[in-house]
């Protein structure tokens, strides 16, 4: 885990609100991230924990409040230009894979580097090798998703989503789809990436793994923000009564 932390958030969210309808998923959610961390959102399901790192990266507009992200202030973005800009610095995997089925390993990381940021070929391909040997695929390089097993290809998006070269990376629920072999080497990759400082936010249901890699943890119900604070204290000494019985719950 890294200690480098910065007194100024990196990604830092302020009372923001979304609906969709007269749903209200998000309702004036509120929290900070310093350079190097691992944070979790934890919460039972349709508590505003994905849409929530949907208006990080700018997939969903918020309806009220503020997103930054480094210098980007992603509820003001409009244009294309803007938005391009803010995801080569956001990256986000998501549970299903959205692999290219008719391009390689190797094509599907390689892509939105050269189509989106055009960068030179050659700088990524090697760029794309070195990944695919970071998330231990390199035998895998020419392989198409369907000959790749599940973990095998979350390994891959992630790989594609560290092609861009981001200071952000948003984690949404990515093993949910996942046997327990495989959601262990997706893991172990998330684990790697966070020792080595990548700021990172993680939408998950893997408590052990929230407890291992946070810094801090923040537990979602009903699009607020119920408690917050280190592993041991949500896990261990939780204030709120809902946050002891959801963990009471999935623990």
């Amino acid at each position: 885990m890294s200690s480098s932390l910065t007194a100024t958030p990196l990604v830092r969210i302020h009372d923001v609100h979304k609906a969709f309808g007269s749903v209200k998923v998000l309702r004036g959610m509120s929290l900070a991230v310093a350079s190097g961390q691992a944070v979790c959102v934890i919460g039972p399901s349709g508590s505003g924990k994905s849409t929530l790192l949907r208006c990080i990266n700018g997939l969903i507009p918020v309806d009220r409040g503020e997103v930054f992200v480094g210098e980007h202030a992603v509820h003001t973005l409009k244009s294309d230009h803007d938005m391009i800009a803010l995801r080569k610095d956001v990256s986000i995997v998501f549970q299903q894979y959205n692999l290219f089925p008719h391009k390689t390993a190797l094509q599907n990381v390689m892509m939105a580097p050269m189509q989106v940021l055009g960068q030179d070929r050659d700088e990524v391909h090697e760029r794309a090798l070195g990944l695919l040997k970071k998330v231990r695929l390199e035998d895998k390089i020419n392989n198409y998703p369907g000959e790749l097993s599940g973990g095998q290809q979350q390994r891959v998006a992630i790989a594609r989503a560290l092609a861009m070269q981001p200071s952000v990376m948003l984690f949404d629920e990515v093993t949910a789809a996942l046997d327990p072999e495989t959601r262990k080497e997706v893991l172990l990759t998330i684990r790697q990436l966070v020792e080595e400082g990548m700021t990172s936010i993680l939408v998950t249901h893997e408590m052990a793994f929230a407890r291992e890699i946070a810094n801090r943890v923040y537990f979602t119900d009903q699009g607020v923000i119920v408690e917050e604070g280190t592993p041991q204290q949500i896990f261990d000494e939780p204030q709120v009564q809902r946050t002891r019985a959801f963990l009471e719950q999935v623990l």
